[in-house]
């Protein structure tokens, strides 16, 4: 497990849990069962407290504010004439019950997504292909996730064949537009959405544009709001607009395209392709230890100011195969969402591509440097040897 090294933030774990490198990886020797033994002695501990309290059950003591009392031990001269006395003692409820007695409404009942399972029966019975068109609001919620929910039962992790359920939806969705959404599903809205579009994206496809009878630039207005992609791990998002904050964090496969983004975009990504089509926000690839990103004429400034003095991150023209990477990029995003950001760029690409800027990781691209040289030398690009060099290389 953890020795507390404190470099999760730069793919380097050397006993393989905050990495992505598979050769650290390989060092993790954590098992499930390390994990059941864990809790069971969890389990006892606390039927132990709770025997020293008088108690059979964690139910007979919820509310027994008689029980806490302050630690002398512990106390500080920072809290010297600190009274906790309105914190550790309750109302007086008389013989009113303090604990839960009923289960929480959670409305699931009438979640929109029950419209959808029935609606892509086929689809998720016989893996048939299912188009759905429907109205959102924005009272609408991880529209797609319960969904996605039955595809992952039904057909497991890997999903269906892509573009398998095919859904358009119009209107203004709620949060968490089809988070963790499975291979398979291909979610068009025409409107907008607000936070956490896309989180956990494993495998789907998201489409965002404005409605067509939008009179406006769509470039120069939000799309959907702040977290967008958020751990999202494989998958596609196209976002005809702008963006909040914290654009793609935690990324570790997913491919997006956003027209502009706020703050913070690209932490900790790990894997993935971003392309940003315009603006962003400061702080852009702070913790970011792989994955590629393309941005549109990029203020150097705005980079992750740590980040950029120590060289973990690169800022580099495209090259030949990066700009053929970026006009599949804009192909795809202008076919999806007709965006007129992609057509315009498109229009004199060569020119465009010469006003976009690489970003990535110092260490994964020496990972990636090492393996190409691999194999044009006739080699492994996973053998021993090579990922000894790779180490070496990152430090790791």
């Amino acid at each position: 497990g953890c020795i507390m090294m404190r470099v999760c933030h730069l793919d380097t774990c050397p006993v393989g849990v905050a990495t992505q490198n598979p050769v650290l990886r390989e060092r993790f020797t954590g098992r499930a069962e390390h994990v059941v033994n864990f809790m069971e002695f969890i389990a006892q501990e606390v039927r132990e407290l709770l025997a020293a309290l008088g108690a059979r059950s964690l139910d007979e003591i919820v509310g027994r504010d008689d029980l806490l009392d302050v630690d002398d031990a512990l106390r500080h001269w920072k809290t010297a004439g600190l009274d906790l006395a309105p914190v550790l003692r309750g109302p007086d409820l008389g013989d009113a019950p303090r604990r839960r007695l009923r289960d929480q409404e959670h409305e699931l009942d009438a979640h929109f997504d029950n419209e959808l399972i029935r609606l892509a029966r086929a689809a998720i019975d016989r893996g048939e292909p299912v188009e759905i068109e429907r109205e959102v609001r924005n009272t609408d919620r991880a529209v797609g996730t319960m969904l996605g929910h039955r595809i992952t039962l039904a057909h497991g992790e890997h999903g269906l064949p892509a573009g398998t359920v095919d859904i358009l939806l119009r209107g203004t969705a709620g949060q968490s537009f089809g988070a963790f959404a499975p291979a398979g599903v291909r979610m068009r809205l025409h409107g907008d959405a607000n936070d956490y579009v896309g989180k956990g994206l494993s495998g789907g496809e998201l489409v965002l544009r404005p409605d067509e009878r939008a009179g406006y630039a769509a470039e120069e207005n939000v799309i959907a709001g702040n977290v967008i992609g958020y751990g999202a791990t494989s998958g596609a998002l196209f976002l005809r607009g702008v963006v909040g904050e914290r654009f793609m964090v935690r990324n570790s496969g997913a491919t997006a395209v956003a027209e502009a983004v706020g703050d913070h975009a690209l932490e900790y990504m790990t894997g993935g392709v971003v392309a940003v089509l315009g603006p962003t926000g400061r702080n852009l690839g702070a913790g970011m230890s792989g994955g590629v990103a393309y941005v549109h004429r990029l203020d150097p400034e705005l980079v992750n100011p740590d980040a950029r003095r120590s060289g973990e991150l690169r800022l580099e023209p495209l090259d030949e195969s990066d700009a053929a990477a970026l006009r599949g990029l804009l192909e795809r995003h202008r076919e999806a969402t007709g965006s007129a950001r992609a057509a315009e760029l498109l229009a004199d690409f060569e020119r465009a591509a010469g006003e976009f800027t690489k970003v990535l990781p110092r260490d994964w691209a020496a990972v990636h440097d090492i393996r190409r040289a691999a194999e044009e030398a006739g080699g492994d690009p996973d053998d021993a040897p090579t990922w000894a060099q790779i180490l070496e290389a990152t430090r790791g």
